[in-house]
Formats: C-alpha cells, structure tokens, sequence
C-alpha cells in the first residue's frame, strides 16, 4: 500500500519490534520512508520482520538486545549513530506484562518488571536524548497502559512500573522542549497482540495464554497508525483502543463507578 513518505530522511528506532505494535510499527514508518532501527530479545523475530517489509527491507537494520540488561546501551547507540548519522525518532514499545496476585508476587519478580518497563526504556531514552539535544530536534515516546493510569487486579507491578514512565516523559518534555524534543506517552488499552501470552505469572513463567482482552482488542496495525496519527499531531498522550478506553475518564472524573467496574472486569 503506497503511503506518503512523510518520513523520508528520517530515521525511527523501535523497541519491542518482533511482534506486535512494534512489528506493525516498522512496517509503517519504512513506508513513509524512514530508515528503522528494529530492536527487541528476539533476533529470528526481527529478521522474519525484516523480510516481511520486502522491497524495503533494506531500510531496516536489526539491533538485538534485551531491556532487562542494558548495560552496554551507550556503546549500541554510539555505532547506530555511526552508521546512520542520526535519530530522529525513538518508539519505546517493547515490555513485559504481569498475571499474579501482590501476595504471591516475590520482590525478585516485581525488580524484573521494572527493570524491563521502566529501567530498559529510560536507559534507552537517556542514551539517545544527547544525540537529540545535539540535533535540536527528536520525538520520544514511551508505552504505557491504560492500567499505568490506574490500579488493576493481577497487575501491581506491571501498573506500577507503566504509572512510573508517565512522571519520567512528562519531565522530559518540560526539560528538553527548549531543544525542539517532543515526547509523548503511547496508552494502549486492548491491543490483539501477545502480550498476555508472555506475561509472568507468580513463579515468573510465562502465561502461557491469549487472554479475551487481547484477542477481542484492535489490530496491531490500527494501533500503529493511530499512533502515528498522535505524533503528527504531537500529543503527549496519544489512546489506543476501543470502548475501554473510557475507564480512564471513569477513574479521573468518577472514581466511585470506576471501583464498582473495575471489580467485575475479567482480569484474563
């Protein structure tokens, strides 16, 4: 499908690129002409991805490494800068979600979800930020959820860790907008991808299973468009769902009615 290259020249890094919002992500930025850096734990992911974009995969260049271990960040991001001469864009999708109780959530468990959701994405951001600054120009964006909004069951870390990015870019946009630098945070409610399937459970396994949310939630590929619809458009918050996205207007202007449903939601 031919697309306006709006991105021509440009170049996009994405995180969480194998699957998902992220797979359907690369596909259209290389169409609107941008040069992609496609990230995630999932090399094989990453070339099937690079494949899929056909004629145009030369404009993706696939950089594994895993956000629970960013340690030798600074080094990835000073070869990619190498090799082609900026970022302009910096996607922050990839991340772990969670299906067990507080009570049966070991404190180990809890620094593993922080340390993928919130550590992996500011170690990324603050890699990349000076390339930005320097450039006087760049667009982070980071995901959340709707559940980094508010309290739900089976997800205390994963809520925690999700409510904890929204402080840190809204930060960054105060501090950097001086330097053109734009960011903006990403809050899916049901997507049909398979973060439920990798989900941890109490013992840190995965879930092992699609829950009803995800199979019933909009496609990866609307996701990523009204995702770039939002930074067209350069909101800080920019929704990605259906009608459960009301249960943040709920929460904010009517809590009491939040709790009540909240209750009575499928946690799976």
């Amino acid at each position: 499908m031919k697309k306006e290259l709006l991105f021509k020249g440009k170049v996009a890094w994405i995180t969480g690129a194998s699957s998902g919002i992220g797979e359907a992500l690369v596909h259209e930025f290389v169409l609107r002409g941008a040069k992609v850096i496609a990230s995630s734990n999932d090399l094989n992911g990453l070339e099937r991805v690079k494949v899929e974009c056909g004629d145009l995969s030369t404009m993706v260049h696939c950089i594994p490494f895993d956000l629970g271990d960013t340690s030798g960040i600074d080094k990835i991001v000073e070869q990619q800068v190498r090799a082609l001469g900026r970022i302009d864009f910096l996607l922050n999708i990839g991340g772990i979600s969670q299906r067990a109780r507080i009570d049966e959530t070991p404190m180990w468990l809890d620094r593993k979800i922080f340390e993928i959701n919130y550590f992996g994405t500011i170690a990324l951001t603050k890699a990349v930020l000076p390339i930005m600054v320097q450039q006087k120009s760049g667009h982070i964006l980071a995901t959340s959820s709707i559940t980094g909004r508010f309290g739900f069951p089976l997800r205390s870390a994963y809520s925690a860790s999700k409510q904890a990015l929204h402080g840190f870019f809204e930060t960054l946009y105060l501090e950097n907008k001086k330097f053109n630098i734009k960011a903006s945070v990403i809050i899916p409610g049901r997507v049909m991808t398979s973060i439920s399937f990798h989900a941890l459970d109490a013992e840190g396994k995965e879930h092992g299973k699609l829950d009803s949310g995800q199979a019933n939630g909009v496609l990866p590929q609307q996701a990523a468009e009204t995702i770039i619809k939002g930074m067209r458009r350069n909101k800080r918050e920019i929704l990605v769902g259906k009608n459960e996205l009301m249960m943040l207007y709920i929460r904010r202007w009517c809590p009491w009615l939040f709790f009540r449903i909240a209750d009575k939601i499928k946690t799976m």
